[in-house]
């Protein structure tokens, strides 16, 4: 009985992550926390002490299993690997991040690692160095061919394909801009785009399950997972902000006005070129949508397609509309994220377009050769 207003101590207890895989790197073992982006490589024992902790249990429990070894170092091999994420504290501070986890546990180990040992990967783009390290990997290892033929088969010449008329001029003009002209974008044009693009077009009653979206381009299961935000630059009749597109409404929801071209820059891995974007988009997925119908880890494969479809669309409607396009993975995932205040796990940043009105330049795939103080040689391409 304890004395006075005292409290009686709370034992602590320990489990190994649910959130852990493993594989061989070279010669060494590799344990990793995609939850928390923790690898290290490791030694047996540590693997039979995450064995050991399958459920929650007290550090006591651990030395009478391995009274081989002294309790000592059975409390440094749990500290170390507490230390590094792979092992949990019933004592912990919550980690919400964790937790959300358990909404991917149908898609888990193989779409919750790839997804969160992918975020933040890209490292910051500078044309000059990014041109010389292909140059230096083309010189040792040659450009794989762009296309595959089978030359002995037997050959069927097809008639000629039909480019004339306004869709084929728009699929033929599809280019990535990465200059814009000085103008901003109308307000029509941003409308029209997110409308073609994101906006549900109409409703499907399905009887005993509910209502799904129907938009311009397919998504797997009709679940369209993908959410549009955007940054407002400059465009006409529209304040500075980051808004959200409510695709059932057509309508764009304020977040805030915390915008400006470094910080779209350091949106896209420092890709000044498309900091001055009138607009960009942030495309976001929410994973509940198609987790509800596909339990299976393939399902991951659906977002990012789903995601490649809008992009396109969008692409396309801007050429239709005249104007100059681009999209990029190349993206700071946890800074975008902070901003949107998602948790990148039940919703997550997946790709980004951009537009703005063309800079008269014939050639819009080049580089641009000024931008906020920067040059880059004209002929590094």
């Amino acid at each position: 009985m304890s004395r006075g207003n005292s409290k009686p101590e709370v034992r602590e207890f320990y489990r190994r992550s649910p959130h852990l895989v493993c594989y061989w790197q070279g010669r060494q073992f590799v344990l990793e926390n995609y939850a928390t982006a923790t690898r290290v490589a490791t030694a047996p024992l540590a693997c039979e002490i995450l064995d050991f902790f399958d459920r929650w249990r007290p550090a006591a429990d651990l030395a009478r299993r391995f009274s081989r070894y002294s309790t000592a170092s059975l409390a440094r091999a749990m500290s170390s690997l507490i230390g590094v994420g792979l092992l949990d504290r019933s004592r912990a501070p919550r980690n919400q991040k964790a937790e959300a986890l358990s909404t991917w546990s149908d898609w888990s180990p193989a779409a919750s690692f790839f997804h969160f040992s992918t975020k933040d990967s890209h490292q910051p783009i500078e044309p000059g160095d990014s041109v010389r390290k292909l140059r230096r990997r083309a010189r040792a290892t040659p450009l794989p061919p762009a296309l595959k033929g089978y030359p002995k088969n037997q050959q069927i010449v097809l008639p000629a394909a039909k480019t004339e008329g306004e869709f084929p001029d728009v699929l033929l003009q599809r280019r990535t801009w990465r200059q814009f002209s000085d103008a901003k974008l109308k307000l029509d044009d941003l409308a029209t785009l997110l409308r073609l693009t994101f906006g549900v077009q109409s409703w499907l009653d399905l009887p005993g399950v509910g209502r799904v979206a129907l938009k311009t381009s397919p998504s797997g299961g009709s679940r369209h997972p993908i959410e549009a935000y955007v940054v407002a630059q400059r465009v006409q009749g529209l304040g500075r902000g980051l808004y959200h597109y409510n695709a059932g409404s057509h309508r764009l929801e304020l977040l805030h006005k915390r915008t400006s071209a470094a910080r779209t820059s350091s949106y896209l891995n420092g890709q000044w070129w498309f900091g001055s974007a009138p607009a960009v988009v942030l495309m976001t997925a929410v994973f509940a949508r198609p987790q509800w119908k596909y339990p299976a880890s393939r399902a991951y494969r659906i977002v990012l397609v789903d995601a490649g479809h809008l992009c396109q669309t969008f692409c396309l409607a801007a050429t239709w509309l005249g104007l100059a396009p681009f999209c990029t993975m190349a993206i700071a995932d946890s800074e975008i994220e902070r901003d949107l205040e998602i948790d990148g796990v039940t919703e997550s940043i997946i790709y980004t377009a951009g537009v703005g009105g063309r800079s008269g330049d014939a050639d819009q795939a080049r580089w641009p050769t000024q931008a906020y103080g920067r040059r880059v040689p004209n002929n590094f391409l």
